[in-house]
C-alpha cells in the first residue's frame, strides 16, 4: 500500500509496528514490515501468514503449525476417503484440552472437557502474556495431574504437536520472555515441569486429527 500524503506518512510512522509470520511462501520466517511479508506472499500460491503485535510472539509463533494461530479451515485439505479410514474415528472415552491465546492482547487461558459429552473439567485463565504453545502445555500437564488424582486412566487428546512434545520432554521449551505481566504464568510452568518430573502416569496423550475429525471438543470457538 503507497502514502502519498504527509498526513497518512506521519500516522504510519506513528502506528505501532507489527511483526509477520510466513509459514508458506517465497521465503519463510518472521519478517519486521508489511513491505517484506508481501514479498514473500504477494503472487504465491496458498500463501500463509498472519501479523503479530510482538516480535517475541511472532517469533514463538513461526515455530508453530500455522493452524494453532490461523482458523483451522484457512488451510485445511480435503482428505480422500482413504486418509480417512485410516485415521479412523476419534476415541470418545477420553479428555480433551485445548487453550486460546488473543493474538492483540497476549491474554491466555486453557480447558479440559470430556471428549464424548464435552462436559468441562477444569478451566484455568485468563493470564496475561502467553502465548498459545505456553497454554497449551499446561493444559496438557493440567489433564494428566487431574487424572491421576481422580485415579482416571483415560487418553488425553491434544491438538498441538508442540505442547505433546514440550510434555513428552517433561519442559515447556518456550522462548517467550519474562515479565511482570505473566508472573503467575511462568510459576505455573514451574509446577507443571516439576510436576511431570516428580510424578508418572498411565494415560496415552493421542494427537487430534483435526482435518479429519474437525474442531477438538475443547476448542474455545473464537476464530
Amino acid at each position: 500500500m503507497a502514502f502519498h500524503d504527509e498526513p497518512e506518512l506521519h500516522l504510519r510512522k506513528m502506528a505501532k509496528q507489527k511483526y509477520y509470520v510466513v509459514w508458506k511462501g517465497r521465503e519463510t520466517g518472521v519478517f519486521n514490515s508489511w513491505d517484506e511479508c508481501q514479498e514473500q506472499i504477494k503472487g504465491f500460491p496458498k500463501a500463509v501468514y498472519k501479523s503479530f503485535m510482538t516480535k517475541e510472539l511472532a517469533e514463538e509463533a513461526f515455530k508453530s503449525s500455522s493452524e494453532d494461530f490461523i482458523g483451522k479451515n484457512f488451510s485445511k485439505q480435503r482428505l480422500t476417503k482413504e486418509e480417512l479410514a485410516k485415521i479412523g474415528e476419534p476415541i470418545l472415552n477420553t479428555i480433551c484440552v485445548d487453550g486460546a491465546w488473543n493474538t492483540k492482547t497476549g491474554v491466555v487461558e486453557y480447558k479440559g472437557v470430556y471428549t464424548d459429552t464435552e462436559t468441562v473439567l477444569f478451566q484455568e485463565g485468563p493470564f496475561e502474556d502467553g502465548t498459545n504453545n505456553i497454554v497449551e502445555f499446561l493444559a496438557l500437564v493440567h489433564a494428566l495431574a487431574y487424572c491421576k488424582k481422580h485415579r482416571m486412566t483415560l487418553p488425553i487428546y491434544s491438538d498441538s504437536k508442540i505442547a505433546i512434545s514440550w510434555v513428552k520432554a517433561k519442559r515447556c521449551r518456550t522462548n517467550h520472555a519474562r515479565s511482570e505481566k505473566n508472573r503467575k504464568l511462568f510459576a505455573l510452568i514451574q509446577r507443571a515441569e516439576n510436576w511431570l518430573k516428580e510424578n508418572t502416569y498411565e494415560n496415552k496423550i493421542l494427537k487430534w486429527e483435526t482435518k479429519a475429525w474437525g474442531e477438538i471438543p475443547a476448542d474455545f470457538g473464537r476464530k
